[in-house]
């Protein structure tokens, strides 16, 4: 049996690593941040032990120490996390320590008692890799793979972190919205084609006609915030799978492309015919949106009598 430390930066990430622990059969020990009221309810019996930190918004150095620790104290031939911006630091910082490799976004293939084999996307999510390594490695996992609702109840253990390298003085959430881009069915997106926040409504009417709703890419979102975060499309936002993608000016980077290739239809609207969105478009428009989208709205408010 393989040996696994698993670690978690909150509670609820608990679930998907026993499900991981489970499905491949793992001697699994976890790490997890938080209260331990908590985790009482994420100690789930397919661990062999939970040591639990009694931080609540633990940083990337004082989770990476006390993982070293523990790595030291268990040798394990697989260190674990579900693949959330922290963990991914953490891991990268470990493998560094140990001198040992690391997969992101990984999904588990094979797995012996000194060989490990993965897939993961490639190539801006148009290729799919299968490699393999020696162990031990550090891997994560992507986010919804795994799940796990077993019995709870595994021995917790408490272990102490260490003071922090930097202090968080606030935390003020992000703004959101009621709109899940995620799981909605029609999603137009904006690019840089949009000269200025105002123009984003003809997007948002088209969406309405539609039955969408408005994402874009990571300038729209991330750097001009024109739109809020949880709206921006992209391996470091959101991964859309709608049956129908409308992307308007967008030039279609690799980075903002992962993240649609679960999409029905994808068409594009752009009035560069050499740009790189065309290449995965089912239909391209090569048009100024300025000049189609208007009358494309007045197309479809005729065909639907609003």
């Amino acid at each position: 049996m393989v040996r696994a430390l698993l670690y978690a930066e909150k509670p609820s990430q608990l679930s998907e690593l026993a499900g991981f622990a489970e499905k491949h059969g793992l001697e699994a020990y976890a790490l997890v941040f938080g209260n331990v009221e908590d985790v009482k309810k994420h100690s789930f019996k397919v661990f062999k032990r939970v040591y639990l930190a009694g931080v609540e918004q633990p940083s990337p150095d004082q989770i990476t120490e006390v993982l070293a620790k523990l790595y030291d104290e268990l040798q394990p031939s697989i260190v674990a996390a579900i693949a959330a911006k922290n963990n991914t630091d953490v891991g990268a910082r470990l493998a560094a320590q140990k001198k040992i490799p690391m997969f992101t976004e990984a999904t588990l293939v094979e797995l012996t008692e000194d060989k490990i084999t993965v897939k993961r996307q490639v190539l801006g999510g148009r290729a799919i890799a299968k490699i393999s390594s020696q162990l031990p490695v550090v891997v994560t996992i992507p986010v919804g793979v795994y799940s796990y609702t077993g019995e709870t109840g595994a021995e917790i253990v408490e272990v102490k972190a260490p003071e922090p390298k930097v202090k968080v003085t606030a935390v003020e959430p992000k703004k959101r919205e009621a709109v899940n881009i995620e799981t909605a069915e029609v999603v137009v997106g904006v690019g840089r084609g949009f000269r200025k926040k105002e123009d984003l409504a003809m997007a948002e009417e088209l969406a309405q006609l539609l039955g969408g709703v408005v994402g874009g890419s990571r300038p729209i979102a991330a750097d001009y915030g024109w739109l809020t975060e949880d709206r921006w499309i992209g391996i470091s936002g959101k991964k859309i799978r709608p049956k129908l993608y409308i992307a308007i000016g967008i030039s279609g980077a690799p980075q903002h492309m992962a993240a649609t290739l679960d999409s029905k239809i994808i068409v594009a609207i752009n009035k560069d015919k050499n740009a790189p969105i065309f290449q995965y478009a089912d239909y391209g428009v090569v048009a100024d949106l300025y000049k189609f989208l208007p009358v494309m709205i007045k197309k479809l408010r005729e065909k639907l009598g609003s």
